[in-house]
């Protein structure tokens, strides 16, 4: 686990979704987590993580380059990015899902980054 990342409560948070994705139950959950770079426009948008390593995130990704999209990301490889000012990525302690994740993917998507 990574702590400054992500709390133990997001943590049960996330691997309960990936428990559920392993199992093949169709879902559309709630992202539990939003991730940012402070200098790097990057946010990452979690909502599940693998139970088999727990590591590995599922979630929208939005590297600020204007094609947000589904994807896996490693928690440790999150641990350690750097932005341009040497800042690294940060949780969004205030974060707070008001949508399913399939409608955060439709209106990035839309708009060409994560708008909130």
């Amino acid at each position: 686990m990574t702590p400054s990342l992500i709390t133990a409560e997001q943590r049960a948070q996330l691997l309960a979704v990936g428990e559920a994705r392993a199992a093949s139950q169709g879902i559309d959950p709630l992202p539990s987590v939003r991730l940012f770079t402070p200098d790097a426009h990057a946010t990452w948008l979690l909502a599940s993580l693998d139970p088999a390593d727990g590591d590995t995130c599922w979630g929208l990704i939005d590297l600020g380059i204007g094609l947000p999209a589904l994807g896996t990301v490693k928690l440790s490889d999150l641990a350690s990015i750097v932005g341009p000012r040497k800042r690294p990525v940060m949780r969004d302690r205030y974060f707070q899902a008001t949508r399913p994740l399939s409608d955060y993917v439709r209106l990035a998507q839309e708009n060409g980054s994560i708008t909130d």
